[in-house]
């Protein structure tokens, strides 16, 4: 679904059926230990680059709102676990860098 900013996110929601304006974070929303999420934190959140980027399956993102430069506003800060590899991703837009070594080893049928 698209932000309130034009960017494609799976992890957004808004539903506005019947004259019910609802709109939420999933990624967020999953965090307990996060501040409370506004659609204004759309606008500078690296997660829609970071899923266009990487489209790796076995990429597991953490994300919450954390305070910005000198604590006078907020931002989305995102963490990423790789399911396969069991390791922290360093560079979520890139990715673990062991995935691509497995598919690489797996031979292409001929056809």
């Amino acid at each position: 679904m698209k932000t309130p900013y034009g960017k494609e996110c799976k992890f957004y929601y808004s539903d506005y059926f019947r004259g019910r304006e609802s709109k939420e974070c999933r990624l967020l929303g999953n965090n307990p230990e996060s501040e409370k999420w506004f659609p204004a934190l759309c606008q500078t959140c690296p997660v829609p680059d970071i899923l266009s980027a990487n489209q790796c399956p076995h990429l597991h993102l953490y994300a919450r709102v954390g305070k910005a430069l000198f604590g006078l506003s907020k931002k989305v800060e995102v963490e990423a676990f790789c399911e396969q590899s069991f390791v922290e991703v360093q560079e979520p837009r890139v990715g673990c860098g062991h995935c691509h070594e497995f598919r690489a080893t797996i031979p292409e049928r001929e056809q």
